[in-house]
């Protein structure tokens, strides 16, 4: 068994396994009582975009995608997110069996990597993944609101969306399957500045236009080839929360924008 063991636990989130989950429950339950009206008790979701930052700063955001996942019916996660840490052209998967966090290990799910990596843009690439913070932080609040899941990690390097795509539409599945979309919005401007910039990328994604660059998001790749597929699919989207990092915990002079966006079927959130 291989695993690949958790690279920012103490430096992103807490890495004793008790104090992180509690701080994970502990923002998914202010998340709850504040979901947008009618998204109490959503039937399906079929994706979310998530922030990656360091918990103090964007758990918060993130928590409500979420405690709206929380109980419904997965059992896969197609996990998408950039590349921190290395540069390389294509889609990176690790060749591990497992990714570990301080909640346990998370178990890859080996069929569908088997699929992807016929494809000719996919790679094992272990070292994309060694430190890569944007996919992992995602992990524990998953193994919190979901039940027994397999994951696919697939950190995405330089690369066409329309590559990306083509992955997503291969690992569609059923309703059991969930894909999360892990990126921050703009990086460091000033509070008032990044608000209306990101406010401007949000409605893009809400309208799924996309054409989003990588200053507007870090994962705009992923977020441009999931809009396209979902825009095939007839799905809806909805905002969930929207805040930057100096209204969590960091000054105003240079913000990291934070958003969660659902996207679900045409009357699936109609509780």
């Amino acid at each position: 068994m291989s695993v690949r063991p958790s690279a920012v636990a103490d430096l992103f989130y807490p890495g004793k396994a008790q104090v992180l989950s509690s701080f994970v429950a502990d923002v998914l339950a202010k998340a709850t009582l504040l979901l947008p009206e009618g998204l109490a008790k959503p039937k399906a979701t079929k994706a979310i975009i998530v922030p990656h930052a360091g918990y103090i700063y964007s758990a918060a955001v993130a928590a409500y995608a979420y405690a709206l996942i929380r109980g419904q019916n997965i059992n896969r996660v197609v996990l998408l997110g950039p590349a921190h840490r290395l540069a390389f052209s294509g889609l990176a998967l690790a060749a591990v069996d497992y990714f570990a966090t301080p909640l346990g290990d998370v178990q890859i799910d080996a069929e569908a990597a088997e699929q992807v990596l016929s494809m000719p843009d996919v790679q094992i690439n272990d070292a994309a993944h060694a430190q890569e913070h944007a996919l992992e932080v995602q992990l524990p609040f998953l193994q919190t609101v979901l039940g027994e899941f397999v994951v696919l990690p697939v950190c995405v390097g330089s690369v066409k969306s329309e590559v990306v795509a083509q992955l997503i539409e291969s690992l569609w599945g059923d309703e059991r399957t969930l894909f999360v979309i892990s990126s921050d919005l703009s990086h460091f401007h000033e509070y008032d500045e990044a608000r209306v910039l990101d406010q401007h990328s949000i409605e893009l994604v809400l309208a799924g236009q996309g054409g989003l660059n990588h200053g507007q998001a870090c994962g705009a790749t992923a977020i441009n080839a999931w809009l396209s597929v979902a825009a095939r699919h007839g799905l809806s989207s909805q905002l969930l929360d929207y805040r930057n990092s100096g209204d969590t915990a960091g000054d105003k002079q240079r913000v990291v924008g934070y958003a969660s966006i659902a996207f679900f079927k045409q009357g699936m959130n109609d509780g």
